[in-house]
């Protein structure tokens, strides 16, 4: 019989856990990671086992956390219930569950599958006797494994999921994991940043809330994956065997999770080895290794619960996350005026900087005040610090409280003027043009390769030129030749020599194309290679001062956002009175237009990978651009074509995933001609 105290501690336990599978579940919004969780479920299933009268049949044990939203479509009650699977947290639980399941049936095969981290799905599919194939007619979420949502409108837009399959059956339902790739979801949070808007937590919960979304269109625009790892329904011939079934649904291009056929105890764990080192390579999280008895009908011999699906369990590996102390927040100020935190910090307990992935980590942004806030992040507070994809570093929850919350000052940190958060963002910025730190990171993009690209003029001799007043804006950079004797004398750019190497290659670059003149004015939202399709448009850049917002929207991918900051810009008298000084200065607008220039790749995105026969990758690049198309460095769904040579690597990969049609040199060459 339990004690009073054990009861109570039972009873608190029911109560957080709960409080954590909604969060979870339902709300997208954990609050502890997948460890925490794992402990407390871990402690709540030992004191079931001493006091089994303490179990009901609403006890997280025996209950699916999720229900299923109404606002995020129709309720479905599955066909065939999407149950979760019992976890294990060592290699010695696995090895009894093999030798448990050959103790009945000796020559048992199992299935190790890597344990994707999204939200589980599920996928009905018919016979359509006008063709003969099986046509998808539901998607549903896992819910509460009973009942879940319709979400097929959502699930017709992931480039993963199959809208037919050319299988000889009447019916067929399969399962599967959503999931957002690190890319996807990095990409999501920049744009969430730029915005001032809230950042998502992890891949999962985006994965999660983009699934539910009401409107396809936002799930289309956020990239979501698919992997399948069950049959949940069909035929004997493909759902008797696990592994068969999986092999008959990739021959028919379904996307199945890895797998790997095991028969002893020793094969299903060095399996679980091999899918544990794969992480670091991987562009998507996974929750752990799943073990499957591969053949189905033998699974309920093995029962877990009600909870639990039969024949399986899951093994968790331990999670790779360090406790740290917080230092030190650096408050930065960027080109833009936007202000940067970043958090300092030591190992709690080895006082050296933590240690993740096999790399040391002693600092990590901390994106804004709201996070700061939300966070409780301070000097001498202590947090736990993980590395999201593997990659990235980020904080992970409060441990131990600061005495005292960071703020963020009220003046600029390095001129001293006075900062103003804009409305409805995070962002907080020094609205004084002048401000040294703008000027000095202005004037360095202005330089930089990508922009004028203008050799010698570094940041340490742009600080030191800024700090004696020669440069106040780009224009000044053109006024240096003015200053040539004081220069030498006062060896701030070195003697003679130097001094007139660097003015010289300051004169050539007045003879640049406008694209890079555009580029280097540092609009906010405006890159090279926006930079480079707004000149295809315009014979003078001097001409953007006439455009209008809808004008600038008028231009191939130009949206809103971007179209309001370059009419800003060019409607602003400072700026245009720089640009006017400029041009008076003899840099060049006016548009260098290609004689061997052409359209014959207009619309397209073309990424280029590996070693090509005998292009280099920067002139391949060139050449897509001169003909109209789009130089991309990353594979997407709304990249055109990759153009691939000799060791292509993950770009390749990734565009076979995606069903991207990949072309070589000669090919490429012949759509040129």
């Amino acid at each position: 019989m339990a004690t009073e105290e054990i009861k109570r501690e039972y009873e608190e336990l029911v109560k957080t856990i709960k409080h954590h599978m909604d969060l979870y579940y339902n709300q997208d919004t954990p609050e502890i990671s997948d460890y925490e969780y794992d402990q407390l479920m871990q402690r709540l299933k030992a004191i079931e086992r001493e006091n089994p009268e303490l179990v009901t049949k609403d006890s997280p044990s025996q209950i699916i956390g999720g229900t299923a939203k109404r606002e995020a479509g129709v309720k479905i009650t599955h066909n065939v219930p999407m149950l979760s699977i019992e976890d294990v947290f060592n290699t010695g639980d696995v090895a009894a569950f093999v030798n448990k399941v050959h103790g009945r049936h000796p020559g048992a095969v199992f299935s190790v599958e890597q344990k994707i981290d999204g939200l589980s799905m599920s996928l009905r599919y018919n016979r359509d006797e006008s063709d003969g194939k099986l046509h998808l007619t539901m998607a549903e979420t896992r819910g509460d494994g009973l009942i879940g949502e319709d979400v097929t409108a959502n699930a017709l837009v992931i480039p993963d999921v199959k809208k037919t399959l050319d299988l000889p059956y009447e019916y067929l339902e399969l399962r599967g994991e959503v999931y957002m790739s690190h890319d996807d979801f990095e990409a999501f949070n920049e744009e969430q940043e730029k915005a001032g808007k809230k950042l998502a937590a992890n891949p999962r919960n985006l994965a999660a809330g983009t699934l539910r979304q009401l409107d396809p269109e936002v799930t289309r625009s956020r990239g979501l994956k698919m992997f399948v790892f069950n049959v949940q329904d069909g035929p004997d011939e493909i759902k008797a065997s696990h592994v068969k079934g999986m092999e008959i649904l990739e021959k028919a291009g379904v996307r199945c999770v890895f797998h790997k056929a095991c028969e002893s105890a020793e094969e299903v764990i060095d399996a679980i080895n091999i899918i544990g080192e794969m992480r670091n390579d991987l562009d998507f999280d996974l929750d752990g290794a799943v073990v499957k008895v591969d053949n189905t009908a033998w699974r309920d011999d093995f029962p877990a619960g009600s909870k639990y699906s039969s024949g399986h369990i899951a093994y968790k590996y331990p999670p790779e996350e360090r406790v740290i102390e917080m230092d030190e927040i650096l408050v930065d100020v960027g080109r833009t005026g936007k202000l940067t935190f970043t958090g300092s910090f030591h190992d709690a307990e080895t006082g050296k900087p933590a240690r993740l992935c096999g790399t040391s980590v002693s600092r990590a942004t901390l994106h804004n005040q709201d996070y700061i806030t939300d966070m409780k992040i301070g000097i001498g507070g202590h947090y736990k610090l993980f590395k999201s994809g593997e990659i990235i570093p980020k904080l992970n929850g409060c441990v131990k409280e600061p005495s005292v919350v960071f703020e963020a000052p009220k003046t600029c940190p390095v001129c001293g003027s006075h900062l103003v958060r804009e409305e409805d963002t995070a962002d907080i910025r020094c609205i004084n043009p002048n401000c040294p730190a703008q000027v000095t990171r202005t004037i360095a993009y202005f330089v930089s390769r990508d922009a004028m690209n203008i050799m010698g003029l570094g940041d340490t001799l742009i600080d030191a030129l800024v700090s004696e007043g020669y440069l106040k804006s780009y224009a000044d950079i053109y006024h240096l030749r003015d200053h040539r004797d004081e220069l030498i004398e006062k060896g701030l750019i070195g003697k003679e020599k130097n001094t007139d190497k660097l003015l010289a290659e300051i004169e050539k670059s007045k003879e640049n194309d406008p694209v890079r003149l555009l580029t280097g004015l540092a609009i906010r939202n405006v890159g090279k290679s926006t930079a480079r399709e707004i000149m295809k448009h315009f014979d003078d850049l001097s001409d953007l001062e006439r455009v209008t917002v809808d004008g600038f929207m008028s231009l191939p991918d130009i949206g809103q956002t971007t179209a309001q900051d370059l009419y800003e810009f060019f409607h602003d008298e400072k700026n245009t009175a720089i640009i006017e000084e400029m041009k008076s200065l003899g840099l060049n607008m006016k548009a260098i237009k290609d004689a061997d220039a052409s359209d014959k790749l207009a619309g397209m995105t073309i990424v280029v990978t590996g070693t090509l026969p005998t292009l280099g990758r920067k002139e391949a690049e060139e050449l897509i651009v001169k003909n109209g198309g789009k130089a991309s460095g990353s594979v997407s769904k709304k990249t055109s074509l990759v153009l691939a040579g000799e060791a292509a690597g993950s770009k390749l990969t990734k565009a076979n995933e995606l069903g991207i049609k990949v072309i070589d040199e000669a090919e490429f060459l012949n759509m040129l001609k």
